[in-house]
């Protein structure tokens, strides 16, 4: 297989597989060295960037996702007639935030942190698909952990939870 089958063949399983995927498992569909893959994938980046492509390639971490360039969004929504989300209130924002900068967590503990009941809004951001179940925590009454998924990066136009920025008042701010 060339290098041009091998981008190709990259392209068709991004765009069927329609979620972020690593390069393993796609070197492993091709049966090919991951290297290979990882290249298609630098090249086929390259080419989502030019000004005549209406799609772009997100790296989320370790994942790849093919999607629609953002000043597209508009356009696609009127083709696909699609109903507008309804936007994150003050309180899931503030689960969300919670959970985003302390991950995993327990509902316990984001209920600590935000003083008051917090089901509701955990319920509503796994719904949503922000976060997601992180196994149990190894503490009494083994609770469900929390933590963001590859839809919470690309919701918010992040990478990985490093370009999260940073809280107000860390030490590093109170020693300046």
């Amino acid at each position: 297989m060339n290098q041009k089958q091998i981008r190709a063949a990259v392209e068709a399983m991004l765009f069927a597989y329609a979620e972020p995927i690593g390069a393993d498992k796609l070197a492993q569909a091709l049966q090919l060295p991951t290297a290979s893959v990882e290249s298609a994938l630098e090249t086929l980046h390259e080419r989502c960037q030019r000004e005549d492509s209406g799609l772009c390639l997100l790296h989320l971490n370790t994942h790849w996702q093919l999607a629609t360039k953002t000043e597209f969004a508009e356009c696609i929504r009127r083709v696909l007639d699609t109903r507008r989300s309804i936007p994150l209130g003050p309180a899931a924002m503030e689960t969300l935030t919670v959970i985003a900068y302390n991950q995993p967590v327990s509902r316990a503990f984001i209920e600590q942190v935000r003083g008051v009941d917090s089901s509701s809004s955990v319920s509503s951001l796994l719904e949503k698909g922000l976060i997601e179940e992180a196994g149990r925590l190894d503490l009494p009454g083994r609770p469900v952990a929390f933590r963001t998924t590859d839809v919470f990066l690309r919701c918010f136009g992040l990478s990985s939870l490093e370009d999260l920025p940073p809280v107000r008042g860390t030490e590093s701010e109170a020693a300046k």
